[in-house]
C-alpha cells in the first residue's frame, strides 16, 4: 500500500505550493515537544493541530502539511512567541530529527551532505517546486556564493523560511564555531514586528523583502569536511532513505491519489468511481484508462485497499474486529469476516 497521508487539518488554508503537501511526523514531534517546553499544555496543541500522539511514533510516518502549520500556529500562541519558529530551529540539530539529517552528517563533507540534502528533500517536506528535487541551489557570483531555497510561494508560510535558515545557521555555528560561514540571510517576506529576534538568534545581517530566500555563505563552506564521516552508516541509511522515497512516489501515481482519496472516507462504505474522477478532476473514462494503464481497476484497488487498512487495525491492536469492520467500510461485521477470510484465509478473530 502506498503512503497514508493523514490529519487534513479543518480550517488551515493552504496555497497552490502546498496543497497536498506533506511533512514527517518527526518533524512535528520536534515541534510538538520544542513547544510544550516553552510551556504550551501537550494537550491543547494536539487538539489544536487535529493529531495524535499515535501518528508521531513513528518518525517516517507522513502528516498534512495543514497539521505542521496547524501546529506551529498553535505553538505560537500558547507560548505567546511569535518568534518560536526561529528558536526551534535553532534548538536542535538535523541529525537529532530526521534520516536526511544522519545521512548528511554521514557524508564526507559539506558538499556531498549539500546533494544528500537535495536527493532526499522530499522525505522531510514535500513541496511542488520549479525545478523537481532541487530545493536547494548553490548559485555563485563573483566571489559570493549563495545557498538559495527555491520552493514555490515562501511567503504562504514565512515559518517555515524561519525554521529553515535559523537551523542552517546556528547548526553550522555550532559545529564549526570557528568559521563564520554565513554572512547573511535575505527573506522574501516583509519585515515582522518580532524582526529584532531574527538578527538577535541568528546574528548576521538579515534583509527582508528581498528578492531571493537564501543564505550568503562563504565558498569555501562546500569543501569542508565534516567531523564524524562514516560511509557503512551512510550506505544503510541511504538504502532505508531509498525505500521511504519510493512510498512517496507511489503516492504520486493515480492509484496513490485514489487511494488517498479513500482511506479518510473508507468507513462510509458506498464508493463511485464518477465521484472519485470528479474529485481529481478528470473524466470516469479517463480514471479508469489511467488505473488500467497503472494495472489495477477501481473495484481491485478498493478491495485491495479494505484488506491492508484492516490488517493495519488489527495487527496493530487498534481495534476490536466489529470496529474495524466499521471503519474499512463494512455495515456487517459477518461480510467483513467472509472478505476478510478470502483475503488471509483467516478469521479476523484470529489475528486479533
Amino acid at each position: 500500500m502506498t503512503v497514508q497521508i493523514k490529519n487534513m487539518t479543518p480550517g488551515v488554508k493552504l496555497g497552490n505550493a502546498m496543497a497536498g503537501a506533506t511533512v514527517s511526523a518527526g518533524y512535528l514531534k520536534e515541534l510538538l515537544e520544542f513547544s510544550v517546553a516553552q510551556g504550551a499544555k501537550r494537550s491543547r496543541l494536539i487538539a489544536m493541530a487535529n493529531i495524535s500522539l499515535e501518528d508521531l511514533q513513528d518518525p517516517d510516518n507522513r502528516l498534512s502539511f495543514a497539521s505542521y502549520i496547524a501546529l506551529m500556529r498553535a505553538g505560537k500562541q500558547l507560548c505567546n512567541d511569535p518568534a518560536l519558529p526561529l528558536r526551534l530551529g535553532a534548538h536542535t540539530d538535523f541529525h537529532k530529527i530526521s534520516v536526511v539529517g544522519l545521512i548528511c552528517y554521514s557524508a564526507a563533507n559539506m558538499m556531498e551532505a549539500f546533494h544528500q540534502l537535495n536527493r532526499y528533500g522530499r522525505l522531510i517536506a514535500e513541496f511542488d517546486m520549479p525545478r523537481a528535487a532541487e530545493r536547494f541551489q548553490l548559485v555563485p557570483e563573483g566571489n559570493q556564493m549563495w545557498f538559495e531555497d527555491t520552493r514555490t510561494d515562501p511567503n504562504d508560510f514565512i515559518e517555515m523560511t524561519e525554521e529553515t535558515w535559523s537551523r542552517f545557521v546556528c547548526e553550522n555555528r555550532r559545529n564549526f564555531p570557528d568559521m563564520p560561514f554565513v554572512k547573511a540571510v535575505h527573506v522574501p517576506h516583509l519585515k515582522p514586528p518580532h524582526w529584532e529576534s531574527y538578527e538577535r538568534i541568528l546574528e548576521v545581517p538579515v534583509v527582508f523583502g528581498s528578492a531571493r530566500n537564501a543564505l550568503l555563505i562563504d565558498p569555501s563552506w562546500a569543501m569542508v569536511e565534516l567531523n564524524q564521516p562514516n560511509q557503512y552508516a551512510f550506505g544503510v541509511l541511504s538504502e532505508h532513505a531509498n525505500n521511504l522515497l519510493k512510498s512517496l512516489e507511489d503516492a504520486q501515481t493515480i492509484r496513490g491519489k485514489v487511494e488517498k482519496l479513500l482511506i479518510p472516507v473508507l468507513h462510509k462504505g458506498e464508493f463511485e468511481m464518477e465521484a472519485v474522477a470528479r474529485q481529481l478532476g478528470l473524466s470516469r473514462q479517463t480514471l479508469y484508462r489511467r488505473l488500467k494503464s497503472e494495472g489495477i481497476r477501481f473495484a481491485d484497488l478498493l478491495d485491495n485497499l479494505r484488506h491492508q487498512m484492516a490488517l493495519h487495525y488489527l495487527e496493530g491492536k487498534k481495534t476490536s474486529v466489529n470496529e474495524t469492520a466499521y471503519l474499512v467500510g463494512f455495515s456487517e461485521p459477518s461480510a467483513f469476516s467472509r472478505a476478510f477470510k478470502r483475503w488471509t484465509g483467516r478469521s479476523p478473530s484470529n489475528l486479533r
